[in-house]
């Protein structure tokens, strides 16, 4: 009997089978994105809930949300480094078990140091499982004419994680309890590690791994709690409160000598060459600014939604919809067409402008008024200018990376969003309580009518901030991009010159 002669497939078929796997390894990654940022709002809607649970104090409440926020986002340059030091694939798997891990211990959780014990373990593999993602979504798009629409789909992701968090928080705490905000990481990090393990590619891991750069560490992960922790100290104290001023102090000086540092290290945590890209530096600053500003949306109007309008956590969830829907255009919209026919210098720009009129238009809003005439409007809008710039700023933000810096490359753009949240919640939080006092104070009598009008006129006053931010952005934008349409062939490439 004649012996079987293996026929190697034809290219054209191999080339149809690598396709097919970029676009499975693309769903895994932004599984694992979807997860760490949804991980930021889908415990808020439960808080209530698990307070009366576990009773534990309003002083207690806010540190289940900043554990989560103090880990993650003053550990992402060191899951960064860790990606590019140990691989890609298998920091994100790593990240992804542990993330798992993390969620059962807080889920499980008998009082509450074992609950912010579980978050703050859920924030550190989230630092290193966003920026392992990321990469592998560089990576993997390397070379492509498809990067365009890989990154306007993770940037879609990346924009509607929030409202999806808000929705899933809802359901899952009417539908069952405030435990499954928590379990429901089980199933996302499943099909993470099951498509982990099918589809991403062994032997990423670096030939001559270079040393950890420990003085950038410690100073940069100090410096980024610093700051978190004072930001959100001001959210719960005020700005005067020693516990905010002394920890922004410190943050700045910490983050100067990490700056300094980084001139003269060996082998630096974040290779200034990182920072040299003028897109890369314009979008930096887009993502921070826009994640400053939207944060007000899902923080005022979930408020709104809820205490003025009475809505159920579901039915408060169900109204972002329109938002996501909208932030999927504009994503699709902005990376796959806009990019590469008109340029970053007007799409960054447009986007920012159509966040300020969805901001500017929330200010309208009253006791009375109804969502279809005055939220979902807004919300369409909102939606279809972070499509606009979500996408268009993460696709520019690791375009031209060096190979051996696509994780910490990464975890800047991760991290921008991270410190730009933070910042914007405390900053508007802080301008919206002053505001509702100041209503409040010429009043003898307070009445609940009167608590409602004096919310509103706070959230009001965050809203015109955000537009003002947004307005900061359309500016600055429009001046430190390149000018002219973006190369596709730039969009394709991860590696500098």
């Amino acid at each position: 009997m004649a012996a079987k002669v293996h026929t190697p497939a034809p290219a054209g078929a191999r080339e149809t089978r690598g396709a097919a796997r970029r676009w499975w390894v693309l769903a895994v990654a932004s599984v694992a994105q979807l997860m760490v940022v949804l991980d930021v709002t889908v415990v808020n809607i439960a808080l209530p809930s698990a307070q009366r649970a576990l009773a534990f104090s309003d002083a207690d409440r806010q540190w289940v949300v900043t554990a989560y926020a103090l880990a993650f986002g003053s550990l992402l340059l060191l899951g960064g480094k860790l990606s590019d030091l140990f691989g890609r694939n298998r920091t994100f798997t790593a990240g992804l078990a542990g993330f798992a891990a993390a969620s059962v211990l807080a889920g499980a959780a008998s009082n509450f140091a074992v609950l912010a014990a579980g978050r703050t373990a859920q924030g550190a593999f989230g630092a290193l499982l966003a920026p392992a993602a990321l990469a592998i979504v560089t990576a993997t798009f390397a070379g492509s004419s498809a990067r365009g629409r890989a990154f306007a789909i993770f940037g879609a992701v990346a924009g509607i994680a929030g409202a999806v968090g808000l929705l899933l928080g809802g359901l899952l705490t009417e539908y069952l309890n405030w435990r499954w905000t928590l379990y429901v990481n089980l199933a996302f990090a499943a099909i993470g590690l099951i498509g982990a393990a099918v589809f991403l590619r062994r032997g990423d891991r670096p030939a001559h791994r270079p040393t950890l750069d420990l003085p950038g560490t410690a100073l940069v992960s100090a410096g980024l709690f610093l700051l978190v922790f004072g930001l959100s100290r001001a959210q719960a104290g005020g700005w005067n409160t020693p516990a905010s001023w002394l920890s922004l102090t410190g943050a700045a000086a910490l983050l100067a000598a990490f700056a300094g540092w980084q001139h003269r290290a060996a082998a630096p945590l974040l290779p200034l060459r990182v920072l040299a890209d003028r897109d890369r530096a314009a979008s930096i600053i887009a993502l921070t600014l826009a994640s400053a500003g939207i944060y007000s949306v899902f923080l005022f109007l979930t408020y709104y939604l809820q205490t003025v309008q009475a809505y159920t956590p579901v039915r408060t969830g169900l109204a972002f919809l329109p938002m996501i829907a909208t932030t999927i255009v504009g994503s699709v919209l902005g990376a796959n067409v806009l990019l590469t026919r008109i340029g970053p210098r007007l799409t960054l720009p447009l986007g920012m402008l159509a966040s300020a009129a969805g901001m500017a238009w929330l200010t309208r809003l009253t006791v009375t008024s109804s969502y279809p005439s005055a939220v979902l409007g807004p919300l369409l809008v909102l939606g279809l200018g972070l499509g606009l710039i979500f996408a268009p700023a993460i696709s520019l933000g690791t375009a031209r990376l060096r190979g051996q810096d696509t994780g910490v490359g990464s975890a800047l753009v991760n991290t921008t969003q991270q410190v730009g949240g933070a910042v914007g919640i405390a900053l508007l939080s802080t301008l919206a309580a002053s505001a509702t006092t100041s209503y409040l104070r010429p009043h003898a009598a307070i009445t609940p009518a009167l608590l409602q009008h004096a919310a509103v006129h706070g959230y009001a006053t965050a809203y015109w901030t955000a537009t003002a931010i947004f307005t900061a952005g359309a500016l600055l934008t429009a001046l430190l991009y390149r000018s002219g349409r973006t190369d596709p062939a730039v969009l394709a490439s991860t590696v500098s010159a």
